[in-house]
């Protein structure tokens, strides 16, 4: 980020954002051409994947179990959809034959899910839902906020239609972009909207003549292109398996040294969870706020408390990106269990051999 700083129609930018576009298509497991980085945060994907493909009066169908797939939901009917809800609680797996009954009965134009949801720690499988929202003739929008660069988002082995994701969680970047991919047939539906995409800053038709016919559309950050250029090749040094491997392993060494010192996890299931994105219950009689302020002011470790029906019952611990490792485990069990001491709680072990024991094993 400390290189020169070139102009936003400057040759070299565009050098960078062709780069873009192809380490893109890596990191998210795909062959689609369409992959670009709009400028903003990761809502700012949401937003865009939303108002290009939500149209008024079109049903829109979202499957929420968490927070940001009720956002979803808000701009899609912001921009005039019919928006139809299917709702689990909160850190519930869907039921795939009851996501599908709902779909088809429904009949929608998109079907929008989460596939990391960063509220609860729930890691989505999204195949049988793409492959009842195709079944009913719908798009498919996924949120991988939380997932890329650090769990398999597989866009095409799932077939994921649209997909967006941010800059600063898996991939390592500072915050300030969104990458979205858009597969042929949904670029060939947005062609033919009978609407114009209310949002003239997001119409990804607009921004795609910007990035591949150099046709000023904004002032892009080239500082932030390079910052995102670098993240993505670092990804594609490190390979995506060995990614996905190293978050696998820390975040289950996560899990067992909380297990160890007695707390439990949100998410039930194992192959439900986040790698990224962890949420240990708050234990009973603990203020979870109090825990979170001595972590910030004593050891300069933030993490943050629940909110919505889990505000003040889950801690959600970050094991994400260039912070995925052992020394970082290790570090925020040895800081979690003093916090917890300090709240009242006394943990039943400092959950260090439980982690050590999940970090030493070969696989």
């Amino acid at each position: 980020m400390g290189q020169t700083v070139v102009g936003h129609l400057d040759p070299f930018f565009f050098q960078v954002a062709g780069e873009i576009r192809t380490l893109l298509g890596y990191a998210f497991s795909t062959k689609n051409e369409f992959n670009i980085a709009v400028s903003g945060t990761g809502s700012s994907g949401m937003e865009t994947a939303v108002a290009n493909f939500a149209e008024p009066g079109a049903k829109f169908v979202v499957l929420s179990n968490g927070f940001f797939a009720d956002r979803i939901a808000e701009m899609a009917r912001r921009q005039g959809a019919v928006v139809a809800v299917h709702s689990q609680e909160w850190g519930t797996p869907f039921d795939a034959q009851q996501a599908r009954e709902f779909i088809l009965r429904e009949q929608p134009k998109v079907v929008a899910f989460v596939q990391a949801e960063t509220s609860t720690g729930m890691y989505n499988a999204a195949k049988p839902l793409c492959e009842a929202a195709h079944e009913a003739g719908a798009l498919v929008i996924t949120d991988c906020v939380t997932s890329l660069g650090g769990m398999p988002v597989l866009v095409d082995d799932n077939g994921i239609d649209i997909a967006y994701s941010c800059t600063q969680k898996g991939l390592g970047c500072p915050s300030g972009l969104a990458p979205v991919t858009v597969s042929p047939s949904a670029i060939e539906r947005l062609k033919s909207r009978k609407t114009p995409v209310q949002s003239w800053y997001l119409d990804l038709q607009l921004l795609d003549a910007y990035y591949s016919g150099r046709k000023y559309h904004h002032t892009a950050s080239a500082t932030m292109f390079y910052a995102l250029r670098e993240g993505l090749a670092i990804i594609a040094e490190e390979g995506l398996e060995n990614r996905w491997a190293r978050h696998q392993k820390n975040h289950r060494a996560f899990v067992a040294g909380v297990e160890a010192m007695g707390l439990e996890m949100h998410v039930k299931d194992p192959a439900n969870r986040l790698w990224t994105l962890n949420t240990p219950r708050v234990p009973a009689g603990v203020d979870d706020a109090k825990v979170r302020q001595y972590l910030l002011e004593q050891r300069n470790i933030e993490i943050a408390g629940g909110f919505g029906p889990l505000a003040g019952k889950v801690f959600r611990v970050g094991v994400m990106g260039y912070g995925s490792i052992a020394e970082n485990v290790l570090l925020i069990l040895e800081a979690l269990g003093a916090a917890l001491r300090h709240a009242g709680y006394t943990p039943a072990s400092d959950g260090s051999a439980a982690a050590e024991r999940v970090l030493s094993a070969s696989a």
